[in-house]
């Protein structure tokens, strides 16, 4: 009897464990946020003209949700999208027999902000989000292998789809909102 009393009490405590009784409700956009700018993109790497396209594709990402509208000059916005390029690494992962890279690993590191420009505050901010492709050198492997141009452009994909989730489905729990000002 004494042994079943402490593993019904084991199980009730691992079963009231699991269960949080707080749990904050997302962080939505405020309901006055109709339509985002998005900045260009800003390049810190030594890597030439990857700001263009990944602007391009974070504009196209919004544009695709249709749940904010895109518009041309920050001040019309009540939004603003911010993005840096921090990081640009590609790695070979592996050789083929004479040392001729077969597989490679490219790595994007990014800092994304989202400024409300009504209260004019950051709403969020996601320092080093990364976007990570490993690819089979498409020259060496032919049919099923990539260019690293078509990799890049699956990391922009990938990356503008979250940036766009984040904005428009929640930005983290009730704590997340930044009370600092925006320098302009």
């Amino acid at each position: 009897m004494k042994k079943l009393t402490v593993l019904l009490f084991c199980l009730a405590a691992i079963i009231i464990s699991c269960t949080s009784p707080y749990d904050p409700a997302p962080q939505l956009l405020p309901a006055y946020v109709k339509n985002v700018y998005v900045r260009p993109v800003v390049n810190n790497t030594n890597q030439y003209g990857l700001e263009d396209k990944f602007t391009n594709a974070i504009i196209d990402e919004f544009m695709r949700d249709g749940r904010l509208s895109v518009v041309t000059s920050e001040d019309e916005s009540d939004g603003v999208v911010v993005c840096e390029i921090k990081r640009y690494t590609l790695q070979p992962l592996t050789y083929d027999a004479n040392m001729v890279t077969e597989q490679y690993k490219l790595w994007v590191l990014i800092n994304v902000y989202f400024i409300d420009r009504h209260e004019n505050i950051t709403l969020w901010t996601e320092p080093n989000m990364e976007g990570i492709q490993i690819y089979a050198d498409s020259v060496k492997v032919g049919f099923g292998g990539m260019t690293e141009d078509q990799a890049r452009e699956y990391i922009w994909e990938k990356l503008s789809r979250d940036i766009v989730k984040r904005t428009v489905k929640g930005f983290g729990n009730a704590g997340g909102i930044s009370e600092k000002k925006v320098q302009e």
